[in-house]
């Protein structure tokens, strides 16, 4: 391997862990080419930060100080606006996002750190006269050490998203990042490396490929807190395996968005919309609006508009400012995905835009994916029902309101949904039916840090974002005293 090429390394204990020679390949998914290298992790380095995690906690005035907390935080924010543009290069380099995705996810980052600091200093118990001559105090207190398990998708965002209300309530944080994102993780490390009053051990992070290291997050009983973002599967087992513990478990977990398209909507603004949400991040977004459900007396001249825009969509790296959807994350995503695609068409599934591996030869060696829309009548055909997490959507007609919402709510997912339609009404109407965490009207995916973000049903647990973010990171402890 290039001596030359980054190597990314564990972050554990405020150091740097010695480096490999010569350590596994990252590789870019727009060109499968070798872009660094970094140290793989596993069971013995997840106890490592565990340990420099626990004792970071036990030690220092860090649960105790919440207005250290909120200037650490403060501090990160900037750290990270000083270090955008490389972790936007990186970004689109590692995990194939294109130039304004990219900056996308790295622009939520001060945003979510400094609205955690906020909450750092403004989140108070409460004191009550329960009788006479007594009162009860009711205390908010760290739980301790968070374990953070971050998906490849987008993983600075999602890293800082639940690792700064952990910091912000005064819990200490270990970091799994995925060997996908090793040189995202190399510039997050630096990153923390330069922030002054960042205690060594309150912020670790290792990389792994495996997940021998997850799971000893997930069973250690010194991480009384986990929070889990990825695939509904993954979380189930997490669960399952945090029972014996009784850990607590917060958990992002998989999507299948709904677009309910009315008949009074604004069509070339919806159509936009729902493209977009086909092709960000190359469909690999848990929010991916993958289900088009759309009214009868439109539906003719929707799914053609629609088709003929999916067709138009052009692949290709983020270094062309002409490409329109980027590399999936690898060549085994690319076959998972028309895998499910040719499955669907055998099952019935009638193929308005049959999209597939790309086979422009200048885009040989790269994981790219053209985009796929899927008719179907059969709602629980595999490809209504799963995540299919690449450019795929499956679209139905429906002829009325409660059809609509019948059709949306029947999946096992709730993450989020889009409801189109000019109506005065309906918009919320509807939105008050459907089993979502997250509802759009005349828009699509609008997340905040302010405000809480969460699943129904087989889409999560708990909250991120808003106050109740801080909610899986404390316990309440009530203290009552007689004064007379």
């Amino acid at each position: 391997m290039d001596e030359l090429l980054p190597q990314a390394r564990h972050w554990i204990g405020g150091r740097l862990s010695p480096s490999e020679d010569p350590g596994a390949a990252s590789v870019n998914p727009a060109t499968g080419e070798v872009i660094g290298s970094y140290t793989d992790g596993g069971h013995e380095v997840a106890g490592a930060a565990i340990t420099a995690a626990a004792d970071a906690f036990a030690g220092g005035e860090w649960k105790h100080d919440p207005m250290l907390r909120a200037t650490v935080l403060h501090r990160l924010a900037d750290a990270y606006e000083a270090r955008a543009g490389d972790l936007v290069d990186t970004l689109c380099l590692e995990n194939g996002k294109l130039r304004g995705e990219a900056g996308y996810e790295v622009h939520f980052i001060p945003r979510a750190l400094r609205f955690a600091a906020g909450l750092a200093v403004t989140t108070f118990g409460r004191v009550t006269e329960t009788l006479p001559g007594q009162q009860s105090m009711s205390l908010r207190q760290p739980v301790g050490v968070a374990g953070i398990i971050t998906p490849w998708n987008s993983p600075a965002y999602l890293s800082v998203r639940s690792y700064a209300p952990a910091l912000a309530a005064g819990c200490a944080a270990v970091i799994k990042m995925p060997a996908q994102a090793a040189q995202t993780a190399r510039v997050m490390a630096g990153i923390l490396a330069g922030v002054d009053g960042l205690p060594p051990g309150i912020v670790n992070l290792f990389i792994e490929s495996g997940s021998a290291g997850a799971r000893r997050l997930v069973s250690s009983p010194r991480v009384p807190v986990v929070s889990y973002t990825g695939s509904t599967a993954t979380g189930r087992l997490i669960l399952a395996d945090a029972a014996a513990g009784l850990k607590r478990i917060g958990a992002e977990l998989g999507g299948k968005t709904p677009h309910l398209v009315f008949a009074d909507a604004d069509l070339d603004v919806a159509l936009a919309t729902i493209v977009a949400s086909c092709t960000v991040f190359a469909g690999q977004f848990c929010m991916t609006g993958s289900r088009v459900l759309v009214a009868d007396e439109i539906a003719d001249r929707f799914l053609d508009e629609l088709a003929a825009r999916l067709r138009a969509v052009r692949p290709g790296p983020a270094a062309d400012p002409a490409s329109e959807i980027g590399p999936m994350i690898d060549q085994a995503a690319v076959a998972r995905v028309d895998a499910l695609v040719e499955a669907a068409i055998e099952g019935g599934a009638k193929p308005l835009v049959r999209g597939g591996p790309a086979t422009d030869p200048a885009l040989a060696g790269g994981a790219f994916y053209h985009p796929t829309l899927l008719e179907v009548i059969d709602s629980e055909l595999p490809v209504v029902q799963q995540e299919v997490f690449g450019p795929v959507q499956v679209a139905q007609r429906f002829g009325s309101e409660d059809e609509a919402v019948e059709l949306a709510n029947a999946t096992e997912y709730g993450l989020s949904a889009c409801v189109w339609s000019r109506d005065a009404d309906r918009p919320l109407r509807v939105a008050r039916r459907l089993e979502a965490g997250l509802i759009s009207i005349n828009s699509w995916a609008n997340l905040a840090v302010e405000t809480e973000e969460g699943g129904w049903k087989s889409s999560g647990l708990g909250r991120l974002g808003g106050v109740a973010s801080l909610d899986d990171f404390t316990e309440y402890k009530q203290v009552t005293q007689n004064y007379r």
